[in-house]
């Protein structure tokens, strides 16, 4: 699995779940506040869409995960 693929589904299962504990109808809600952090992750997916920059993707290489081939 590639670094970028990982960074997809990591952001998609924090934005799955912070949307669950911020939205008032969900059987796990917490607290609204939760929906900052759905916000949060959006705007870095923003960013990094713009810059081509990701932390997390950094972090994933240095680890030796493999980064996604031009084929």
């Amino acid at each position: 699995m590639t670094s970028w693929r990982i960074v997809r589904i990591f952001a998609g299962t924090f934005i799955l779940l912070s949307l669950a504990l911020g939205v008032q109808g969900s059987p796990i809600f917490h607290s609204s506040n939760w929906l900052w952090f759905t916000a949060f992750v959006g705007a870095n997916l923003l960013q990094s869409g713009f810059t081509k920059w990701c932390l997390l993707n950094n972090i994933l290489l240095k680890l030796g995960v493999p980064a996604e081939s031009c084929s």
